[in-house]
């Protein structure tokens, strides 16, 4: 689904994430060694190879050998803005070479050390030789002067060509992916919050403090003043792009799906105007108002707006519309989600949710489906459904605790088949490998709140690390 989805949808096109690149090693040693320098920077090359071929800009300052060396690569890295620095340690260096760099870019930073191989030749090895295998030597080191710093300390050990600690650095990489998103990102915020839903509800100040964030606060007028001027043509060409994505059921009734789309198409002039990363909408309205249609109008285009990288949730959900745009960022989808039921018998548990969706991680073509009442709100129209792609998947929310710090909370499971409502919902059925009502309780006590981002593949490490980046709490179940 994700690659024909994609092909018919434009994506969010965002700033690219910035990875700063440093490699050094003790100068002392170059007139002791003359042949370890020029191994050692070619072994700095394959390090930059491999991440010029990742999804990210990379500022690559060269080689350090000493702490002068090392100040001006600390003043390049701090001018270039970066999400993530990595520091190759090659060999053997001193925690003064490296310590600048990471206090003067106010950046988290990732050590590295890659030895050639997978081990000496202690046949043949002279001590140069060996030195280009000490990189480990000063991980300790620098591990205990950052924590005196107090900087946060990150390692990945191994050799050059060690696919293991490759795809332990790529975790930091879409770590980084994350980071960069929620710095820039621009969360739109429209209407108000559900009645009595006091888990949704945000200090809006925390995602601009926490993050570097800015929150947009809309109103509904602003999404109706831009569907009144959407035109007949306009409409019939997001019906014509919504009937090549959707399987039409029986139920929808024309009126309703033109309508769906007319505000699909005045919400991407809303999220143009505003350069939105995200939306999280809510309005009650009353009697078949406008604003209340407008409120039961959102469902395909919001479903739309997800599918191209944009999440758009219902009930006003701003935190867990933010762990969506992390699910997204990182190639995991992320759909809109909340606990529907338990099923003893077969050990899992039902999650899904009415309204917008990620159709990447459907395991068939959606569905549209009529529905004549909303469960729990105001209006009527059409409602996205399908069943989740079988296999693994992560949950991901961010929680708020009582003083006001954001954590990100996680749960791995794996999506398996077996039967579903046909309400109009996103659904699936999840084996967390265990009884799903102490799961539900452990869950629960996390602080979780009510909704959370469904997403494909086991991904707990990539958050993790993520939520490292951002310097808040994680936790999994």
């Amino acid at each position: 689904m994700m690659t024909e989805i994609s092909s018919l949808l434009t994506p969010k096109a965002r700033r690219k994430t910035r990875i700063g690149l440093v490699a050094g090693g003790l100068g002392t040693y170059w007139p002791q060694f003359p042949t370890l320098l020029p191994q050692l920077q070619e072994s700095a090359q394959y390090v930059s190879g491999r991440f010029q071929a990742m999804d990210a800009d990379v500022i690559d300052v060269g080689f350090i050998s000493d702490a002068q060396e090392g100040a001006v690569a600390a003043e390049k890295l701090r001018s270039a803005d970066c999400d993530l620095i990595v520091m190759f340690l090659t060999t053997y260096l001193t925690s003064s070479m490296v310590l600048p760099i990471a206090q003067r870019s106010n950046t988290p930073v990732l050590v590295i050390d890659m030895q050639p191989s997978e081990k000496m030749d202690h046949a043949s090895f002279d001590t140069g030789a060996w030195l280009a295998y000490c990189g480990q030597c000063s991980v300790p080191e620098v591990g205990n002067v950052f924590r005196r710093a107090g900087i946060p300390f990150r390692s990945v050990s191994g050799h050059l060509t060690h696919e293991p600690a490759w795809r332990r650095i790529e975790q930091w990489i879409n770590a980084a992916h994350v980071r960069a998103t929620l710095r820039h990102a621009r969360h739109g915020l429209m209407g108000h919050v559900y009645p009595g839903m006091l888990d949704v509800s945000t200090d809006l100040t925390l995602l601009p403090v926490t993050f570097g964030s800015h929150v947009e606060v809309l109103e509904f007028d602003d999404l109706r003043v831009r569907v009144e001027k959407v035109t007949e043509a306009e409409t019939r060409a997001r019906m014509d792009l919504a009937r090549d994505i959707f399987t039409l059921d029986d139920t929808v009734v024309d009126q309703d799906f033109a309508w769906g789309a007319k505000v699909s198409v005045g919400l991407d002039r809303l999220v143009d105007d505003f350069e939105l990363d995200s939306l999280a909408y809510y309005h009650r309205g009353l009697d078949g108002e406008q604003h209340e249609r407008l409120g039961a109008g959102m469902i395909l285009g919001a479903s739309l707006l997800t599918a191209r990288g944009i999440p758009a949730t219902g009930e006003y959900e701003l935190r867990t519309t933010v762990a969506q745009l992390a699910t997204q960022v990182v190639g995991a989808g992320g759909s809109f989600c909340e606990i529907q039921a338990l099923n003893f018998d077969d050990g899992v548990v039902e999650m899904g949710h009415d309204g917008p969706a990620h159709l990447a991680v459907s395991s068939r073509d959606p569905l549209l489906r009529g529905l004549g009442v909303f469960h729990g709100k105001r209006g009527w129209g059409v409602s996205v459904e399908f069943d989740v792609q079988h296999g693994p998947v992560t949950l991901l929310g961010l929680g708020q605790d009582r003083d006001g710090g954001l954590s990100f909370i996680a749960s791995e499971g794996i999506v398996v088949p077996g039967p579903l409502l046909a309400i109009g919902n996103t659904t699936s059925r999840v084996d967390f490998g265990r009884d799903p009502g102490e799961w539900v309780d452990e869950w629960s006590a996390t602080g979780i709140g009510h909704h959370w981002s469904l997403s494909v593949g086991h991904r707990a490490a990539d958050y993790r690390a993520a939520a490292s980046l951002l310097g808040i709490d994680f936790r999994q179940v």
